[in-house]
């Protein structure tokens, strides 16, 4: 049986990279969520206008890799300190956030992410959004495994 994970971490397509390569992940989808704007696409996303925020779903065996396992890798592939942004990408739409499908999941998130506040790694504070899971807006299909899709065209 498996498990649903929702992260955000700046620009979808490198969080699902990263996620893709764990044991245990069953598959990785790309899209949108926790924003007020019904069926957006990528440009209405990009234009702020949706409340959005670009995320990776990842549907994963929890006997295979915990959801601790999962929120490690989060805070390892991007600055949570960040507000609304990640390396050159900005707006809201690359915010830090998770978005928790179950009860255990805010509690162990929220843990996480005190846990590693507390750990000194990080000067400023860690800015990382805890929300429940939304309706989720798969983005269209060229966002999809894109950097594995760039790969193979570009032999």
């Amino acid at each position: 049986m498996t498990e649903t994970a929702t992260f955000g971490a700046g620009c979808f397509w490198g969080v699902e990279a990263a996620f893709r390569r764990v044991k245990g992940v069953v598959s990785t989808s790309v899209g949108y969520m926790g924003g007020h704007f019904p069926n957006p696409c990528y440009l209405d996303v990009c234009a702020r206008i949706t409340g959005h925020a670009e995320v990776t779903q990842v549907e994963y065996n929890g006997e295979i890799v915990s959801y601790e396992q999962l929120l490690d890798i989060f805070w390892n592939i991007h600055d949570p300190t960040s507000l609304n942004r990640q390396g050159a990408d900005r707006g809201e739409q690359y915010r830090s956030i998770i978005f928790y499908h179950t009860p255990k999941q805010e509690k162990l998130a929220r843990q996480s992410k005190l846990k590693l506040q507390q750990s000194g790694k990080y000067e400023k504070n860690i800015v990382t959004f805890i929300e429940p899971a939304s309706e989720y807006y798969l983005a269209e299909e060229e966002h999809q495994q894109y950097f594995e899709k760039k790969r193979s065209t570009s032999i």
